[in-house]
């Protein structure tokens, strides 16, 4: 092993520079092997400051653990290896290299002990997944990128100008828990928010990830959310008014995910659906929401990454992913119908799979206290995701109508990848308590209790039976070959319109101006002219064309003359 002193991030960074300069197999092996190392690292590693240095009077931390910071570690360790193994027969360097390094970005930014490491990583994880994006080379794609980036870049800008708002008041740069009593510590806020996908900030989710390659969305789904509920469980823990705006993340994405045709685009409302606990958990700070925020991440980063790779897998061998073209595929891809099965079952809560087991934590932790209404809209969204993440995911892609289409199951590495994911799904779900011993509080919470698990089963029945009921009746949104637009409605609709229109009547005010100007400048040309007309002057409007010919002639001749008389 290495020394204590170098932080996570760093190996992955050398990987994304030796994936650059090999090729074939050995680039794989050294893909593969580099989390492998790394996550045996770090499960050695103890808490406390690892490493401190003095920069301009002020003490960064670049690399600090405790039991927050090296969960996160572990999950994103987790993350990489199954997204390498599930990238593996991609021959893309652009993407193998940005894959390392978003990776390496992400560690580094749970392992930041001050702000200024913080938006350091924070805006690397910016440059380098929007590659993932990119890769995809179409023209969708770059204009996706582009406004992914764009609005990274802002949210990493105002994080920048809260840091030094909040140095200049504290003078420290110290990150921890911050509180919401500052304008340093909103702008901070809205940072992160804005990387969470808050209600209103989180188009660029929705936009970008379903236009990403089949495995650069695998990676999205695990990183960049993710690191703003670590930020936000580290600075705003017990903030109320994340309550509220965690639960309207939970209920807003279940409308426009019922009714999205592309697959991809569903679980990226879904993956805005789960955020939304968690965020719920840290707004009520106690030990048990804090563990259920954090062990649903963790869940989710597996559980979300098994549903996008098994989409990513219909996309890979099918080249469609609208549920209006598939249908049917389970006669040919059963080994991702199984596993995509497992997934939906996990992000649904079923009993015995890790949603049941952290996702409990945050609802038991709002009754306890005193947030009935939220806990009824998080019951609403429970049901909610079943419906679209549960049930509509592998319905409309595996069954539902046979479109035709019979494509194989995917690469082996592929399924493989997803089998790694799934065994944890099941294996966290009958084995929760190896979960909890990771998490920073000891609750002794049990979710196994007739409560928990009839309250749930009876939830998940009745919300399948609804299902079936409006299906049967024909009132279940259809699968439509159409964009639905939300909130970027505002930016790629209403806006390009209102300029559109403002610049048509500046256009023309100045089309006016000028035919203005024009006429008045003709009039007075006319004016001069005429006060000249047959006097022969300079100014005469008769005759300018033939007293320039006469005066060239006059200098020709004299330039003549000087050159035969030298």
């Amino acid at each position: 092993m290495w020394m204590l002193e170098i932080p996570p991030f760093t190996l992955f960074f050398i990987g994304g520079l030796i994936a650059a300069m090999t090729r074939g197999k050995l680039r794989g092996a050294i893909m593969v092997a580099i989390p492998v190392i790394s996550a045996m690292h770090l499960w050695t590693v103890p808490e406390g400051i690892h490493l401190q240095l003095t920069f301009l009077d002020y003490e960064l931390v670049p690399y600090r653990a405790d039991k927050l910071s090296l969960m996160f570690g572990y999950v994103f360790h987790i993350a990489a290896f199954i997204c390498i193994i599930y990238s593996l027969h991609v021959k893309d360097t652009v993407q193998q290299v940005a894959a390392m390094l978003y990776a390496g970005s992400a560690l580094g930014a749970v392992f930041a002990g001050d702000l200024l490491t913080l938006f350091i990583f924070w805006e690397l994880l910016a440059f380098t997944s929007v590659f993932l994006i990119w890769a995809r080379r179409t023209s969708r794609a770059y204009h996706a990128g582009m406004r992914y980036l764009i609005i990274q870049v802002l949210s990493g800008v105002i994080l920048l100008v809260g840091t030094l708002f909040h140095a200049a008041e504290t003078g420290s740069l110290a990150f921890g828990y911050i509180g919401l009593d500052s304008i340093a510590s909103w702008l901070i806020l809205i940072a992160f928010g804005i990387k969470c996908a808050f209600p209103f900030a989180h188009n660029w989710l929705t936009d970008a990830y379903p236009e990403a390659t089949p495995t650069g969305t695998v990676l999205l789904s695990a990183f960049t959310t993710k690191v703003a509920v670590y930020a936000l469980a580290r600075a705003y823990p017990g903030t109320e008014l994340l309550v509220y705006i965690g639960a309207a993340m939970t209920c807003f994405p279940i409308f426009f995910a019922v009714i999205e045709n592309d697959l991809r685009r569903v679980l990226a409302y879904s993956l805005i659906n789960q955020v939304g606990f968690m965020v719920v958990g840290i707004g009520i700070g106690t030990a048990l929401a804090i563990n259920g925020a954090i062990a649903h991440a963790f869940n989710d980063v597996i559980f979300k990454g098994l549903l996008f790779m098994s989409m990513g897998a219909v996309l890979h061998m099918t080249g469609r992913i609208n549920g209006s073209d598939l249908g049917g595929l389970y006669k040919t891809m059963p080994k991702t119908t199984v596993l995509c099965i497992i997934g939906a079952a996990s992000i649904s809560a079923f009993p015995l799979f890790s949603g049941f087991v952290s996702k409990s934590m945050v609802m038991s932790a709002a009754l306890e206290n005193g947030y009935d209404w939220i806990w009824l809209m998080l019951l609403f969204a429970s049901a909610g995701v079943f419906h679209h993440a549960g049930i509509k995911i592998p319905y409309f892609a595996f069954f539902a109508h046979d479109s035709g289409l019979r494509a194989s199951d995917p690469p082996r590495n592929m399924l493989f990848a997803m089998f790694i994911a799934a065994s944890l799904c099941v294996a966290i779900g009958i084995y929760p308590q190896a979960l909890y011993s990771l998490l920073p509080y000891d609750t002794g919470y049990n979710p196994y209790d007739a409560t928990h698990v009839l309250a749930q089963t009876q939830l998940l029945l009745f919300s399948a039976l609804a299902f079936v009921w409006l299906n049967i009746r024909g009132m279940y949104p259809p699968e439509l070959r159409s964009t639905n637009l939300d909130v970027d409605w505002i930016y790629r609709r209403a806006i390009p319109n209102v300029l559109q229109k403002l610049f048509a009547v500046i256009w023309k005010a100045d089309g006016a101006l000028r035919q203005a100007v024009r006429g008045r400048l003709n009039q007075c040309q006319s004016y001069i002219a005429s006060k000249h007309k047959g006097l022969g002057g300079l100014l005469s409007g008769s005759y300018p064309s033939g007293n320039m010919v006469l005066w060239v002639a006059v200098l020709l001749a004299s330039y003549l003359f000087i050159g035969f008389v030298g």
